[in-house]
């Protein structure tokens, strides 16, 4: 059975053990891991999350976000709040009551945003199908045609995961799955930092013992109708037809008979259209010198290239990202004459740019975009000649 590395991403089919690549045991096995590409992502109690990230003398503490006055109630409890029953929506003075030693602070919506933008820009590294459901949680298509990152979708979910708790300090839960209502199912099955898989075939049997309540638009008062008429389990409306579903829940019936049984034809939908294509790594090691910084940016033009060619896109502004050993981030444009789509054009572009910046700095990260995209049908005429300018103003360093 193939089985996914969490340490090193690649996939080993069947492994003998351990990682056929690196060794390691941390591997998840699953018959359809290799070519399944719905994901849904979830950071692990978020809010909590980056409060204990940026104070770590609360690491090992009970923590509740929220506002404490006398209707306030708890946005956000960390897993060891939890442990003492404390959950997201209690009441305040309930949860202050279950865990009188917790360490209570104040939502900061703008530095969740900003992290969510941190993270968002991560998910963007790996494809541009994005439906994002709140701050901390997302679907993504990873099929081919969309994906940027990896050979396969499981192997660019364990890449995500791996650079959201080292370049953002929180950890992530993902759910990897033919649809959308399996993916988010599987995303709740093994917090904090889980990955779990849940294919097509097994769907059915893993459903049936699942209370309805699991199911994506079933609110409290749904269940409770469900369950006084004896479905409490999902196996219950497996039983049923797709009539009978219809007539007692009307049109929602028909979407029931669908999640009774794994299924689920919603897409995941963007929130945005793709306004840029790019690709990033984080070095194992800093590096400064410009040939090394070229050398790591090559393959990455070449996904840029490819995922330019799968969507029939080009795009005329090529775009390097790096990140300092201090975490300083800072962006340089240069704008061609022409819009292309040929990884040739765009890092010679990129090489150009590097030179700039190479001045004995160390980095720890590199990207490679493009923007300003259009049509493929527009892009490198058959006279192309010398097309590089450089943009009349670069992005400053943020």
């Amino acid at each position: 059975m193939p089985a996914l590395c969490r340490e090193c991403c690649e996939i080993s089919e069947p492994p003998a053990g351990a990682c056929d690549h690196c060794g390691s045991l941390h591997l998840l096995a699953h018959p359809d891991i290799a070519s399944l590409s719905i994901a849904h992502v979830d950071c692990d109690a978020f809010y909590a999350s980056v409060e204990k990230r940026d104070r770590p003398e609360l690491r090992d503490r009970p923590l509740i976000v929220g506002h404490d006055g006398g209707r306030g109630v708890v946005t956000t409890a960390c897993y060891i709040a939890r442990r003492f029953g404390v959950r997201s929506a209690m009441p305040m003075f309930k949860a202050i009551e279950a865990c009188p030693q917790a360490i209570i602070i104040r939502p900061d919506m703008a530095k969740y945003k900003a992290v969510s933008l941190a993270i968002r820009d991560i998910f963007l590294s790996a494809t541009d199908i994005i439906e994002p459901v709140s701050l901390d949680e997302a679907y993504l298509d990873l099929a081919e045609p969309h994906r940027h990152e990896g050979p396969t979708a499981a192997s660019a979910l364990a890449w995500i995961a791996k650079r959201v708790s080292r370049e953002v300090g929180i950890t992530v839960s993902i759910g990897l799955a033919p649809n959308k209502f399996l993916a988010k199912l599987a995303s709740e099955m093994q917090k904090p930092a889980g990955f779990s898989v849940i294919g097509q075939a097994e769907a059915r049997a893993l459903l049936a013992p699942m209370s309805v309540r699991k199911i994506n638009g079933v609110g409290p008062a749904t269940a409770n109708r469900m369950e006084a008429m004896g479905l409490a389990l999902i196996g219950d409306l497996q039983g049923l037809g797709d009539q009978d579903l219809t007539a007692r829940f009307g049109g929602f019936g028909r979407r029931l008979a669908l999640y009774a049984h794994g299924l689920d034809d919603r897409q995941v939908t963007p929130s945005r259209p793709t306004k840029s294509i790019s690709a990033e790594d984080t070095f194992v090691s800093d590096i400064s010198a410009e040939h090394l910084l070229v050398a790591e940016a090559a393959p990455l033009v070449d996904r840029v290239a490819a995922a330019l060619s799968r969507k029939h896109l080009a795009g005329q502004t090529v775009v390097l990202k790096l990140k300092t050993a201090n975490f300083k981030s800072l962006t340089r444009n240069l704008r061609l004459q022409q819009p292309t789509q040929r990884a040739d054009l765009i890092n010679q572009a990129a090489t150009a740019l590097i030179a700039r910046e190479a001045d004995g700095r160390l980095f720890r990260l590199i990207g490679i975009g493009i923007t300003d995209l259009c049509s493929a049908d527009d892009a490198d005429p058959p006279d192309l000649f010398q097309l590089l300018q450089f943009s009349a103003a670069d992005r400053t360093p943020t």
